[in-house]
Parts: C-alpha cells; sequence; structure tokens
C-alpha cells in the first residue's frame, strides 16, 4: 500500500473557497488502476502565520499505482486549473508519499 500526501497552507479566510475547489473538481482518481480511496484533511489553523493546514490524502495499492497515476492524461487533466487557485496559498503543497509497513 501507497499513501500520497499533499500538504497545502490555506490562507485565513480562504478556507471555504478552497474547500469548493476540491468539492467541485473532477478528480478522474476512481478511473485509475491501484486506486483505493480519497480524503481531503483539515488541520489546525494557525492563527500566528495566517494559515488552516489542508492535506489531500490518496491510498494506493502500491507505489507503482502511484507513479502510473502521476504521469497519466487523466492526472494532466485533474490539475490543469491547478494554478488558478494561487491566491488560496501560502506557498507551493508540500509531497509527502509512505509505503506501508507490512506486519506492523
Amino acid at each position: 500500500m501507497f499513501i500520497a500526501m499533499n500538504r497545502f497552507k490555506v490562507v485565513a479566510g480562504s478556507e471555504k473557497a478552497f474547500e469548493e475547489v476540491w468539492k467541485g473538481r473532477e478528480s478522474r482518481l476512481e478511473d485509475m488502476p491501484g486506486f483505493v480511496e480519497f480524503r481531503l484533511l483539515r488541520g489546525p489553523h494557525n492563527a500566528d502565520e495566517g494559515y488552516t493546514l489542508y492535506a489531500s490524502h490518496t491510498i494506493w495499492r502500491s507505489h507503482d499505482d502511484f507513479v502510473a497515476w502521476t504521469k497519466s492524461d487523466n492526472f494532466r487533466e485533474a490539475h490543469k486549473n491547478a494554478g488558478q487557485n494561487k491566491d488560496l496559498y501560502k506557498g507551493p503543497p508540500i509531497f509527502e508519499g509512505f509505503s506501508s509497513v507490512e506486519g506492523a
């Protein structure tokens, strides 16, 4: 199993707009072999730095399935408008990928 996460620092006051972008998008994940599950996670609010932390969280059968997604036409189509919402973010998303430790 492979878990792919992107962490987003969303500008304070833009949380609703950020969530609406995610709710209204065509992800095309369901069409991909090895895709298991997607969640958008809302984290803590950092008042001092003016953002709320979010993470997109996908579970894949394998790392290879995830890599195939990132190289697919579905991926390009799903991300074609990603740059239109830069004003919602404090910096670029940060990717984190994790392989499951079997037997743990």
